[in-house]
């Protein structure tokens, strides 16, 4: 701890000593009322003096409290404050979340949202992005280290899920909910199809902000590889684009993947992994991004000064309290 202002405290100790000194030498002088005669005998009685006793006990204490509210009062003048030293170091790696949100999925996206949110919630300065696709791609939270705003999405993704599966009434909620992974993602259906593996990648590769900065990305890719259309990209071309700009891709599919070692080929040749479905694989993905390099961006520290009033204020306002209380013990 220190003090931001030294030089006002010091001023003001200086001058409450001087007063306290100066004050000691000043004779009292009366100048007002009548002196009373012959008190000798009243002030040698037991009742009188245990009373000079405790009036005296009384003043000290009083002074006592008053020098204290005072110092204080001079130390949040001169702005108690602690210095810290902030690490902000950011590691340089970016996970994107790409998933595939036709039904045939909705299994292993639920499992594997659940996942993640626990993932998520342990990262420090790495950034995490979502996109989804079907037909079309969207972004559903661009690279951010705003941890709490990517839980909540995962969360939305996975209640969407879940209410795309029920056969309740339409009210806002459920229309809202039902539509959350739908919308956008099934623009141009009727010409084009559906699950539109190549795109969905392609797009999320392109998601990545920066490209030509060296940075570890990554991209976890969900899908069944069940083509129900004619892609801009296909898979291979998409696998080419992720080498080619440094992202890896660990994909997953389900457990009725289609032209499962096509997929698995595709996934390898970005220089990550393919799983294919069973109920720990979403733990065993994590586990081994989490092995992946990542290497700090910078030493960067910050030196922040922050004041502490909270516990002089408290002694202050305690101070002036008993001052308060004692006050009126010494005038009755």
């Amino acid at each position: 701890m220190e003090l931001r202002y030294p030089l006002i405290v010091i001023l003001l100790v200086i001058a409450l000593i001087c007063y306290i000194f100066l004050g000691k030498k000043r004779k009292v002088k009366f100048t007002k009322g009548s002196k009373i005669a012959n008190t000798n005998y009243i002030k040698n009685t037991d009742y009188y003096k245990n009373k000079i006793k405790k009036y005296n006990f009384m003043v000290k204490i009083l002074k006592s409290f008053s020098l204290i509210a005072i110092l204080i009062s001079i130390i949040l003048i001169g702005r108690l404050a602690k210095v810290e030293n902030l690490n902000l170091n950011e590691y340089n790696r970016d996970i994107f979340l790409c998933m595939d949100v036709s039904n045939s999925v909705n299994e292993l996206n639920k499992e594997l949202v659940e996942t993640l949110k626990s993932t998520v919630g342990s990262l420090k300065g790495e950034r995490f992005g979502i996109s989804i696709f079907n037909t079309s791609s969207v972004v559903l939270s661009p690279l951010t280290d705003d941890y709490d705003y990517i839980i909540d999405t995962l969360d939305m993704i996975k209640k969407s899920i879940e209410y795309s599966d029920l056969n309740s009434s339409f009210d806002d909620l459920d229309f809202y909910l039902r539509n959350y992974i739908m919308s956008g993602t099934l623009e141009g259906v009727g010409e084009r199809g559906s699950s539109l593996i190549g795109d969905g990648l392609a797009s999320c590769v392109y998601s990545f902000s920066n490209l030509d900065e060296e940075r570890t990305r990554i991209i976890i890719f969900t899908t069944d590889n069940d083509l129900q259309g004619t892609p801009l990209v296909t898979l291979d071309k998409a696998a080419k684009i992720s080498k080619q700009n440094g992202v890896k891709v660990f994909g997953i599919g389900t457990e009725l993947t289609a032209k499962e070692s096509n997929f698995k080929e595709a996934i390898e040749s970005t220089r990550g992994k393919y799983y294919k479905y069973s109920p720990s694989t979403t733990k065993d993905i994590v586990n081994d991004i989490e092995k992946t390099s990542k290497s700090l961006l910078d030493d960067q520290y910050e030196t922040k000064i922050l004041d502490i009033p909270e516990i002089p204020f408290l002694i202050l306002f305690i101070s002036i309290v008993f001052l308060i209380i004692l006050k009126q013990k010494v005038i009755s």
